[in-house]
């Protein structure tokens, strides 16, 4: 309404004073004006919508970044209670392994001791069975080699008693003397097999016990490495990966950021045209307007003077 009442003082100011009959001229650029501020007020909402819809992706974008910060955060935070999860429970895997290994060592420890004493017993069974079997033997051939003495020297000469007596004490003495040097030897060979059977066992069972631990401090190496080398490799992936989708990100980014500008370009092209456009269809109605006034203008004159004429003529007729 106030455009349209500052347009109708600017036409009364531009062309002057404008007649009754000439409302509808006034109703067609009282349109005009109208519809040049609904397209000014329409390219204005454009324009703030614009620039409304930028600030809102921006913020979108800036929402994004803080999402992905926190979700990269959040990541490493998960990935340090990891591994540290599992350092723990390796340190308890190696002190439950230590506990084991000692709880073993002193079961073995305790089992070689209690081997012994069951071998040095069987020894000493043996010992006293030997003893009992070689006193009981000792006894019989002394019995009997004594009752056989006997008998001969009884049948025999009494002369002869005394030296059969010491002949037969002198075999008995060598006889018992050689039984128990074997008897010595024997023991002292069984002694030493026994012996070198218990370390070849005791050789083999450390030699067993540290082939196992260098194996298993192999594999724990290796093990240790393959982590590392697996979790290297994670975050390697992971970078990549990252670096790839902050990339692409960067691409549209640009490309939508390119996009952007060349619409902003051509809607204020657009914008341009057609400004340009209404501006020649008002000038073109303004002269309309003008050609339009000047015609009623001189219709008017011509008016006034065929009506001056005709009152002249009038009144000369009347004279005459």
């Amino acid at each position: 309404y106030l455009g349209r009442k500052f347009f109708c003082l600017w036409a009364k100011k531009t062309f002057g004073q404008v007649l009754p009959s000439k409302d509808k001229i006034t109703e067609l650029r009282g349109g005009g004006f109208f519809f040049v501020l609904c397209f000014y007020d329409q390219k204005i909402l454009q324009k703030t919508f614009g620039e409304w819809k930028e600030q809102w992706t921006v913020c979108r974008e800036r929402k994004l970044s803080l999402r992905a910060d926190n979700h990269y955060r959040h990541l490493l935070l998960n990935l340090l209670f990891k591994a540290w999860r599992a350092y723990v429970c390796q340190q308890q895997g190696k002190r439950n392994k230590y506990c084991i290994a000692e709880s073993h060592a002193k079961k073995q420890t305790v089992l070689r001791t209690w081997r012994h004493w069951l071998v040095y017993v069987d020894v000493q069974r043996t010992k006293h069975g030997m003893q009992s079997v070689a006193l009981a033997f000792r006894e019989r051939s002394c019995l009997r080699i004594s009752w056989a003495v006997w008998r001969r020297q009884h049948y025999q000469k009494c002369s002869g008693r005394k030296m059969s007596m010491l002949a037969l004490k002198h075999w008995a003495q060598s006889l018992q003397f050689r039984a128990w040097l074997q008897w010595q030897e024997l023991y002292f060979y069984t002694q030493n097999e026994k012996q070198k059977d218990t370390r070849a066992v005791t050789h083999h069972q450390h030699w067993e016990l540290r082939r196992c631990m260098g194996a298993w401090l192999r594999y724990l190496n290796l093990n240790r490495v393959k982590k590392r080398q697996n979790e290297l490799a994670r975050e390697f992936h992971r970078s990549r990966v990252l670096w790839r989708c902050f990339s692409h990100w960067q691409l549209s980014w640009e490309c939508r950021r390119r996009m952007h500008a060349h619409q902003r370009d051509l809607e204020k092209q657009a914008a341009r045209i057609a400004l340009r456009r209404v501006f020649a269809r008002w000038k073109h109605c303004v002269v309309l307007c003008v050609e339009e006034a000047q015609q009623w203008e001189l219709a008017e004159k011509h008016y006034k003077c065929h009506l001056l004429v005709r009152a002249l003529l009038c009144g000369g007729w009347q004279g005459l």
